[in-house]
């Protein structure tokens, strides 16, 4: 399961400058609907990295907490004068406070799920919500023909499963509001869940593109060499399509109500 794989999962603040740098944000209209209905929200962050979500939270009168079980990511947060504090949430100690609403952006499925929906629980008021979202990419066919036989050469199995890659996404795509629905339907003191798709568009330099695929745990986990030649070869190819690529994205929220 992807909580387990705690290489991964803490591999990001290696280059935590790099993944506030590059990293995409959400749409507006997604934290609007998070938000929806509150004044002056009280917001627990949950894996909130380096406060890319946390930001945009804030910036709508949010007050909010951030968690990271990374100190380097925390410390990137921290510049912005966004709260953080460090540790794991499975074993993070509210210390009697609550929240209208706990978020993870990009970041829940890297939680226990035997232990992170009753600590959710037990830090929301009633009538508080869960609110877990990602953005999933989807390359443009006439660029995933080139950038597909690149990652069967150098790295099949990452190929097969990137959320950023895009070119085999679209079966796992489709079901993706069903896999979290059902998790989110078992929770402990949760209503029944609902989902939500926002849709945009990002343009990344072939720099820039490679310089984020360097921040997923993926790429970055990689032997070097095998992950320089592959970046390689990918900038290559955006080159001579005109050093440029535009980017479909996904992003899903899903959400339930605490009981």
């Amino acid at each position: 399961m992807t909580h387990e794989q705690r290489d991964r999962a803490e591999s990001f603040g290696e280059r935590a400058e790099e993944y506030d740098r590059y990293r995409p944000t959400y749409p507006d209209a997604l934290v609007d609907d998070v938000l929806d209905g509150l004044t002056e929200p009280r917001v627990l962050d949950v894996g909130c990295g380096t406060g890319i979500a946390t930001r945009a939270l804030v910036e709508r009168g949010a007050r909010v907490i951030g968690v990271e079980v990374d100190a380097r990511m925390a410390e990137v947060a921290r510049r912005d004068g966004l709260e953080v504090e460090v540790g794991a949430f499975e074993t993070w100690d509210a210390a009697g406070r609550v929240f209208d609403r706990v978020t993870a952006a990009q970041a829940w499925h890297w939680v226990d799920p035997t232990v992170g929906p009753s600590k959710a629980a037990a830090v929301l008021v009633e009538g508080g919500r869960l609110s877990c979202f990602w953005n999933v990419g989807r390359m443009r066919e006439d660029l995933a023909r080139r950038v597909d036989p690149i990652y069967e050469e150098f790295a099949p199995t990452l190929h097969a499963s990137s959320v950023q890659l895009g070119s085999r996404f679209g079966d796992v795509s489709a079901e993706w509001d069903q896999r979290w629905l059902e998790a989110f339907s078992a929770y402990p003191g949760f209503g029944a869940p609902r989902s939500r798709r926002y849709e945009w568009q990002e343009i990344y330099s072939s720099t820039v593109w490679v310089a984020m695929l360097r921040t997923h745990s993926d790429h970055a986990l990689l032997e070097a060499d095998q992950r320089e030649e592959l970046l390689r070869r990918v900038g290559d190819v955006i080159d001579e399509l005109g050093g440029s690529l535009s980017l479909d994205y996904t992003t899903y929220l899903i959400e339930a109500t605490r009981l």
